[in-house]
């Protein structure tokens, strides 16, 4: 455990030693309810429970594809990364200190979304629920923490960072995260189930404001987990095996 601590905290101080890093990853989904959320539906205490449900979700899937994404992809490409690998240790604290230091981030992510919800919107939310919002965030962060390994793993940097902004947009509007729950266009509601981003949101929606979640998008939420941890673990595999060979 010291050493999945001591890899965590060189992995932060790494991080924080570029601010705009960080900013940028609290600013944008914060931005997103000033703009969006407040002057909309802040006066409305459903629409903005379901609203800031909606901006966690952007934030914890925005979170997860750059940090893992970009962060591992960049990791490869430095000389201490094969190093560390090949020391006796294993690989096990540095991937767990990994995922420590990315929840960190992704907390610090939509903490700001929930303190303006607090402060600027008539949302509410009672303990029970925000504990069952806590533990729905948890497995719908899943996926997008190995979609983000998955392509750290798999691409070099300059790739990463193109295909995490790629796809970081077309996930949060067509998962209906820009919408209402059950009012996105028409002719993307079809499609929304399907994305990994609407299975979150509809875990999100239904614990923090009692949504009816849709089951389409939660099985395909569950499938996509598996997909992707099936292909992060190849990804890792290849990395290795073409590495170390």
């Amino acid at each position: 455990m010291s050493l999945v601590i001591t890899h965590a905290r060189y992995q932060f101080l790494e991080t924080i030693r570029i601010p705009i890093a960080v900013i940028g990853a609290m600013f944008f989904p914060a931005a997103a309810m000033i703009f969006f959320v407040v002057p909309i539906v802040g006066d409305n205490a459903a629409a903005a429970t379901y609203a800031t449900a909606s901006m966690v979700v952007f934030a914890t899937s925005t979170t997860c594809i750059f940090s893992y994404g970009i962060g591992v992809a960049e990791d490869r490409a430095q000389p201490w990364d094969p190093y560390v690998r090949t020391l006796p240790a294993g690989s096990f604290p540095r991937f767990a200190g990994r995922i420590l230091n990315g929840t960190g981030f992704l907390v610090l992510s939509f903490l700001p979304v929930l303190v303006i919800a607090a402060v600027a919107t008539e949302a509410t939310a009672t303990p029970g629920r925000l504990a069952l919002a806590a533990g729905a965030l948890l497995a719908g962060s899943i996926p997008f923490t190995l979609l983000g390994l998955t392509i750290g793993y798999a691409l070099p940097s300059k790739a990463a960072l193109a295909v995490a902004q790629l796809l970081f947009f077309p996930l949060a509007f067509g998962g209906g995260l820009m919408s209402a729950p059950g009012q996105a266009p028409g002719w993307l509601e079809p499609i929304s189930p399907f994305l990994p981003t609407r299975g979150a949101a509809e875990l999100l929606w239904a614990s923090a404001g009692g949504w009816q979640p849709n089951t389409t998008a939660v099985v395909m939420l569950a499938v996509w987990t598996v997909v992707l941890a099936v292909a992060g673990a190849a990804a890792y595999r290849r990395d290795e095996g073409r590495r170390y060979r």
